[in-house]
């Protein structure tokens, strides 16, 4: 009885530690392979007999579904500065902007209960990315126009690359979820 509590006690550690990692996502840190790691742990520490449904299969399914988020992420960024002709440097801006509205959209959020920070993050972060790649862009000697139309870019490339790597986190955190529960 101790024994079977404590394993899905340890079950349960996993869940919320995913859950913590998928949420990290939004502050463009590697949240996904992070899950990957965590999950590894799991199995590497867990033995067969006492570990739930979490095996070497999930974790290549996992680990699958982090490189297709990797993948979906900067194929929307690149596509995004490609599409406007963004300069090295105003590549380069667009992403500590990127960084650095993330951290500012986590501490100042949004007043929607449970969601605020996320939403926050997400749209700070393209707002980031818009900002630097026109200061780099300006830099780089480029006019306002042409500084506009690659932080528009910029903007919804990040917006469109973190959302889809968000959502194939929400199937890694699913995936996780469905082999605790068989």
């Amino acid at each position: 009885m101790f024994l079977s509590l404590l394993i899905w006690l340890s079950a349960l550690l996993l869940f919320l530690v995913v859950v913590v990692l998928w949420a990290i996502n939004l502050l463009g840190a590697p949240g996904n392979w992070l899950i990957v790691a965590a999950t590894v742990v799991y199995v590497v520490l867990m033995s067969p007999e006492h570990r739930v449904s979490i095996s070497w299969p999930v974790v290549a399914g996992l680990l699958a579904l982090a490189l297709l988020g990797e993948v979906v992420e900067f194929a929307a960024g690149l596509y995004g500065a490609a599409k406007a002709g963004s300069s090295r440097r105003g590549a380069a801006l667009a992403l500590i902007g990127s960084l650095a509205g993330a951290l500012i959209g986590v501490l100042v959020g949004l007043p929607i209960p449970l969601v605020g920070s996320v939403i926050a993050a997400l749209i700070f972060a393209s707002a980031g990315a818009l900002i630097g790649a026109m200061l780099g862009e300006q830099w780089a000697g480029r006019d306002l126009a042409q500084s506009w139309n690659v932080g528009q870019s910029a903007f919804w490339g990040r917006l469109l690359g973190t959302t889809g790597k968000i959502l194939i986190g929400c199937v890694m955190v699913a995936l996780i979820a469905a082999a605790l529960v068989v």
